[in-house]
C-alpha cells in the first residue's frame, strides 16, 4: 500500500501535461490579447476626445478673436468721423480728391494719394466676399480661395502720448498715430470755410510724433494720441511652410508695413454677412454678404454701404488637423447666404476623413452704430 502511495504522490509532483500547458497559454494570450485591444481602444477614444476638444476649442477661440475686433471697430476716441468728416457722405466741395471707390486694404500710406489712410481711417470694417486670386490684396499671400476677408480699422485702447497709458506700449517709430482735437479754436475744430477739406484742422494722422499739436478742451494742454490700427483676417491654406493646415491669419499694418502671423490653426473657412442700415437710425435694416455690390451700388454709395455696417454674422468653419480613421465628412455645412440674400451659402460635403464644426454668431459694431442712433 505505501508502494502505491508513493506512486501517487510521485505522479501529483511531475507538474502540467503539455495539453494543460498549452491551454494555459492559450488563455493567457487571450487575456492579453483582451487587454491589449482595451487598452488601444481606450488610446484611440482618447486621442478623438482630444481631437474633437482642441476642434472645438480652435472654432470658439477664432470666433472670440473675430467677435472682440469688430466690436472695438471704428473706435476713434472723442473723434466722431459723421461730424466732422464731410468725404464721402457729400459731394465734394472746392475742387479736393474725395474718395469714390472701395480703397485698397494694404495701404500705408499717410498723406497723399485719395485712398491714403488720411482718407480711409474712419471706414471702420472692409470686406471681400468669396475671395479669388485677382481680388486678394496684395498684402496677402496663400489665401485660401472661396472664403470672406475683413479689413477692421480703428484706434488702440491705449492711449501712446503725450503721456502713455499704465500698462500701454512706448510709440513705436513708423507707426501711424491718431490725434483728435476738441479744442474750438482756429486750426483747429473752429476751422469752417465751407470746404470738405475743413477736416483735416480736426485731427492729425501721422507717423512722426512731433505733429501731434492738436489741443484739449481747454485749448492748451496737448490732446491724447492713439495707434492706427488696421488689421486684416483671413483663411491661410497652410499654418507652417506647405504643411496642409488651413489656418487663421492676420496681417497687421507695422513700421514696415503689413506682417502677417497665425492666429489659430485648424481654421478652414470664414464667412460674414454684415448688418447694413438703409435708413438713418443706427438700425441694421438688412444683412448682406457683400456690401460692396448690394442695392446694385456703385462708386460712393457702395462706400456708404460699408460706412452704415452697423453688426456682422460671423461664421467659422473648423477643421480637425488630423484625420480620423473610418470617418467620412458628408455634412453640408450652411455659412449664411450668398450675396443675393436668397441662395445659402453652403459648403461640403468634403468626403474626406477630417471632422468639421460650423459655428455662428453675431456682433454689433457698437461704435458706428453708436454715432447714428437718434
Amino acid at each position: 500500500m505505501l508502494s502505491r502511495l508513493s506512486a501517487r504522490a510521485l505522479w501529483r509532483r511531475q507538474g502540467f501535461s503539455l495539453i494543460e500547458l498549452m491551454i494555459g497559454i492559450t488563455l493567457g494570450m487571450i487575456v492579453i490579447a483582451g487587454v491589449t485591444a482595451v487598452f488601444i481602444s481606450s488610446n484611440q477614444t482618447r486621442n478623438e476626445i482630444e481631437r474633437s476638444n482642441r476642434q472645438i476649442e480652435n472654432g470658439r477661440y477664432a470666433s472670440a478673436i473675430l467677435a472682440e475686433d469688430l466690436r472695438m471697430a471704428g473706435f476713434l476716441s472723442s473723434f466722431d468721423p459723421y461730424q466732422n468728416i464731410i468725404m464721402p457722405l457729400n459731394p465734394p466741395l472746392s475742387g479736393a480728391s474725395v474718395l469714390t471707390a472701395i480703397p485698397n486694404p494694404c495701404e500705408t500710406s499717410v498723406t497723399g494719394a485719395t485712398s491714403s489712410l488720411m482718407n480711409t481711417f474712419f471706414i471702420h470694417v472692409q470686406g471681400v466676399d468669396d475671395i479669388t486670386p485677382s481680388t486678394t490684396p496684395s498684402c496677402l499671400s496663400d489665401v485660401k480661395a472661396g472664403t470672406d476677408i475683413l479689413v477692421i480699422r480703428r484706434l488702440s485702447s491705449c492711449v501712446a502720448g503725450p503721456t502713455a497709458g499704465a500698462g500701454c506700449d512706448a510709440v513705436i517709430a513708423g507707426v501711424p498715430y491718431f490725434q483728435a482735437s476738441n479744442c474750438n479754436a482756429a486750426g483747429e475744430l473752429a476751422t469752417k470755410t465751407g470746404s470738405n477739406t475743413d477736416y483735416l484742422s480736426y485731427f492729425v494722422l501721422s507717423k512722426n510724433s512731433s505733429a501731434f499739436v492738436k489741443r484739449n478742451l481747454d485749448c492748451l494742454t496737448t490732446a491724447d494720441y492713439r495707434r492706427l490700427f488696421v488689421r486684416i483676417y483671413f483663411v491661410s491654406n497652410n499654418n507652417v511652410g506647405t504643411d496642409g493646415v488651413p489656418t487663421l491669419k492676420r496681417a497687421e499694418l507695422g513700421p514696415s508695413g503689413f506682417t502677417t502671423v497665425s492666429l489659430v490653426d485648424g481654421i478652414e473657412n470664414i464667412q460674414f454677412e454684415y448688418g447694413i442700415d438703409t435708413g438713418t437710425d443706427g438700425l441694421v435694416d438688412v444683412f448682406n454678404s457683400n456690401p460692396s455690390s448690394y442695392g446694385g451700388c456703385a462708386g460712393t454709395a457702395c462706400l456708404l454701404n460699408w460706412l452704415r455696417a452697423y453688426s456682422a454674422k460671423v461664421y467659422v468653419l473648423a477643421r480637425s488637423t488630423t484625420t480620423t480613421t473610418g470617418h467620412v465628412d458628408s455634412k453640408t455645412y450652411a455659412l449664411g447666404k450668398k450675396a443675393d440674400g436668397v441662395t445659402e451659402n453652403s459648403f461640403g460635403p468634403y468626403s474626406d476623413a477630417y471632422k468639421r464644426i460650423a459655428f455662428t454668431s453675431t456682433v454689433r459694431l457698437e461704435n458706428p452704430a453708436g454715432r447714428r442712433l437718434p
